[in-house]
């Protein structure tokens, strides 16, 4: 048993958006065969009550209040320089203090960081050994926004990628080992960096098919006679979320309502902005937060991601196709699953083949089951929690025996 420091950017519970759901899978992973101390920043008051049940896990747990306006106004001064406005965004004296008193009060083996803005923490104790779960190239992902926006905010997101991309590769030169979520991702940062070609690995994320599985018991929140419901689920306070329903409404969804008066859409996830408040109509619902995503899933006749700007493997898209559900994707989000694409998951990219593979859907409803059942069967052979994160234990056993901390690359 390691005495392992676990770092990560926002509370690992409620599992309820995809970067929880996977730190979370993996802080339960850690503290089955580790003593873990966790660091962590709480950004939303909500999560407050769930603090208990993250401590339960830990042997150790100190949370950060993030106030995430002051973050951005703290972050700017980035600006001044060539740091990356992230770094600033979750820079905090009591957690450095933290870390220091943990370091001198127990032995820790290693150092696990969910996500790069969290290994400048790490960074205070260069002498113990890091592993770095990146998920995405974040970095890219802010590149990509740029081409998203008009200036002043491309050129921000593109100062923000490049700068973010810097860092990652210091921190990835730094650690023993870093992992991505899909073997796409792996390769696009060997390729922005390729000196540290071999020190990179794939942890693919996975869903808990057991709490995502059908139940004929669920009632529906659905009209069951009078709606035919199109579901999309996420947080809607991430702006890739928020660009794809608003394509999605504007430019797709005109198109299959004519002569479908039952069909609705229901965006499903917390904190919609205005933006997406906004889509609201006879045929549109907008829920915000729900207390349970699964009846939302189950009762659907489809579910799309018609997301637009996506990296690595969307969660929201494993736990539909759980729960027996046919999905409608964006094509990067097809590819970076394990599927069988037009068998087990359906892929998309124009308006017009959104219009095309939805439609074609709701009108052949035992074709629609069939994908949704091959789906279900996909996610229990391919993704597996536990099976994807046991790749991380041949970098930890070591340590607790080993007082020299050395671990290959």
């Amino acid at each position: 048993m390691a005495n392992l420091l676990y770092l990560v950017h926002r509370l690992p519970y409620p599992p309820n958006k995809g970067d929880k759901v996977r730190s979370y899978h993996l802080l339960k992973h850690l503290a089955a065969q580790h003593q873990v101390f966790l660091g962590t920043f709480v950004d939303d008051p909500q999560d407050e009550v769930h603090v208990p049940t993250v401590r339960d896990l830990c042997a150790e747990l100190h949370v950060a209040r993030l106030r995430p306006r002051q973050a951005k106004l703290r972050s700017a001064w980035a600006l001044l320089g060539e740091q990356a406005l992230t770094l600033r965004y979750y820079r905090d004296a009591g957690m450095n203090a933290w870390v220091d008193q943990l370091a001198s009060r127990h032995a820790i083996d290693a150092v696990v960081v969910f996500s790069s803005a969290m290994a400048q923490y790490a960074q205070r104790l260069p002498q113990i050994p890091m592993l770095v779960d990146f998920v995405d190239v974040d970095s890219a992902k802010w590149s990509q926004y740029a081409s998203q926006h008009r200036w002043p905010m491309s050129w921000l997101y593109r100062r923000e990628g490049e700068s973010l991309l810097a860092y990652e590769r210091s921190v990835a030169l730094q650690a023993r080992r870093s992992f991505f979520v899909t073997d796409k991702e792996s390769a696009l940062f060997t390729q922005l960096a390729p000196e540290c070609a071999g020190r990179v690995d794939t942890i693919s994320n996975g869903v808990d098919a057991d709490f995502f599985s059908p139940d004929a018991s669920r009632p529906s929140p659905f009209a069951a006679t009078q709606e035919l419901p199109i579901v999309f689920t996420g947080a809607m306070d991430y702006w890739p979320n928020v660009d794809a329903v608003v394509w999605f409404v504007n430019e797709i969804w005109p198109s299959l309502c004519q002569g479908r008066p039952q069909l609705r859409f229901y965006i499903v996830g917390r904190n919609p902005p205005p933006a997406v408040q906004a889509l609201a109509a006879s045929t549109v619902v907008v829920t915000g937060t729900v207390p349970d995503v699964r009846p939302y899933l189950q009762h659907a006749a489809v579910v799309v991601a018609p997301l637009r700007v996506a990296r690595g493997i969307q969660n929201k898209i494993l736990e539909a196709m759980a729960m027996s559900r046919p999905v409608v994707a964006a094509q990067s989000c097809v590819a970076a699953i394990d599927a069988r694409a037009g068998h087990e998951l359906l892929a998309a990219e124009s308006v017009a083949d959104y219009v095309d593979v939805v439609t074609r859907l709701l009108e052949d409803s035992p074709r629609a089951d069939s994908i949704g059942a091959a789906g279900r069967q996909r996610v229990l052979a391919s993704y597996s929690w536990a099976a994807h994160l046991s790749r991380i234990d041949r970098y930890l056993p070591a340590l607790a025996q080993n007082p020299s901390n050395k671990v290959a690359p």
